[in-house]
């Protein structure tokens, strides 16, 4: 048994250090200004898109922010996310990404850079540069986006379902889920605060309104839980409702701000994995702070953990292809 326990402990961490030595390799494709000499106003042309679309439709910021998050933890940041299929087989049919919303902004870019560098740009780099860019259109930082991804062409329902983290995931699920993707504990904390902006349906949260052990009692809601805040999301979510919309981080849900972290630390989280924060020692040091402080560093760490989760599983050099349209392989 101890010889069959080290050689699988063995196993696992030959299996990460070869994950990470291939992500870090693919990563050194990347540079910020990627494409400076072949498409110098591509940024310029995706931040004015941008602009123009959070100026009419603010609520889409937090959904195109997501789509970022949804793409590189599939397959890696390779645009997977954004690939139709006949048979509705590919990733944006899995359920946690049914909600997504925005895919016909990321098409507008893609139309706009294909006029001005016709096959230049990966929808990949343009899921990437609109993330940042959204952000700051909210009110948030801003960060120096590293380009040079390619764009994959393999798009699958069944990774979409076994690699997205869901909003029910305890602190332990949480760590290993980002350890596997190359990122840290606190590149967790950190993009967990992208619920600053953003809505959510009520069925990723009601099961912690109702029910919440199983056991059929009335008023059994999750005790993690401000009790006063579940009696506010029970009077906009109805056992079974799959349509209503609530806010992430009420009354600032358009504007990207350190208020997530306050929320946590009162017990107003709205996910499962939210609250979870508050159950390791890391992770609640760093949402205690940012809510004492009024998030003194969190803007600054976010364009950080952004980057490093910009960095997984990239194609690059003459992997993968550019597509000349973001929904269906060339």
């Amino acid at each position: 048994m101890a010889t069959s326990n080290l050689f699988t402990s063995s196993f696992f961490l030959c299996f990460v250090f070869v994950f990470f030595v291939l992500d870090t390799a693919n990563a050194q494709g990347l540079k910020v200004g990627f494409y400076a000499k072949t498409c110098p106003e591509a940024e310029i042309i995706v931040k004015k898109v941008i602009a123009q679309t959070i100026s009419e439709a603010p609520s889409l910021a937090g959904p195109l922010l997501r789509m970022h998050f949804h793409d590189c933890f599939v397959r890696g940041c390779e645009g997977s996310v954004l690939l139709n299929s006949s048979t509705k087989q590919a990733e944006k049919y899995a359920v946690p990404n049914l909600s997504l919303r925005g895919f016909q902004i990321i098409d507008k870019v893609k139309s706009a850079l294909e006029k001005a560098c016709p096959g230049v740009v990966s929808c990949a780099d343009i899921v990437a540069l609109v993330a940042r860019d959204v952000v700051a259109a909210s009110k948030g930082p801003s960060w120096e986006v590293e380009t040079g991804r390619r764009d994959g062409i393999i798009s699958n329902l069944t990774e979409a379902l076994l690699n997205l983290i869901p909003p029910f995931a305890n602190i332990t699920t949480l760590k290993n889920d980002f350890l596997q993707k190359g990122l840290s504990v606190k590149d967790l904390v950190v993009l967990s605060g992208g619920h600053t902006i953003g809505t959510s349906h009520c069925s990723s949260f009601t099961n912690r309104l109702y029910n919440f052990t199983g056991k059929g009692i009335v008023g059994d809601a999750d005790p993690t839980l401000d009790p006063n805040y579940v009696l506010r999301l029970k009077s906009r979510c109805k056992p079974n409702d799959v349509n209503t919309l609530v806010e992430m981080d009420p009354g600032s849900f358009k504007t990207f701000d350190d208020d997530y972290y306050t929320l946590v630390t009162k017990r107003r989280g709205l996910f499962q994995s939210d609250s979870a924060l508050l159950n390791d020692p890391e992770t609640k040091a760093y949402v205690k702070l940012q809510a004492s402080t009024h998030g003194s560093t969190f803007f600054k760490d976010f364009g950080v953990s952004m980057v490093n989760m910009g960095r997984i599983g990239v194609l690059t050099g003459n992997a993968g292809e550019i597509r000349k349209q973001c929904s269906r392989v060339n």
